[in-house]
């Protein structure tokens, strides 16, 4: 992801639960639509691309998604992301 992709990058919809937050973007200048999870209890993140048409699909059950997608982990992020 490129400096150019985070300024472009927009949060489409927000969900936190039990301590897991799940966030839905966008990138205007790929196209892509990708779904980040972050447990906050444990601090582990991932990130995985998905289909327009399967957004909101991965968006409420993203660990069903990551399972049969290429799965980015991101590990321990070390900053938060503003909101």
């Amino acid at each position: 992801m490129t400096a150019t992709d985070l300024t472009e990058r927009r949060e489409l919809a927000h969900r936190t639960s039990d301590g897991i937050e799940v966030t839905l973007f966008w990138t205007r200048s790929s196209n892509e639509v990708t779904v980040a999870v972050l447990d906050t209890r444990s601090n582990e993140a991932l990130e995985f691309e998905v289909q327009g048409e399967d957004a909101l699909d991965a968006f409420h059950h993203p660990y069903a998604y990551a399972a049969s997608r290429h799965v980015r982990s991101i590990g321990r992020p070390c900053v938060a992301v503003a909101r």
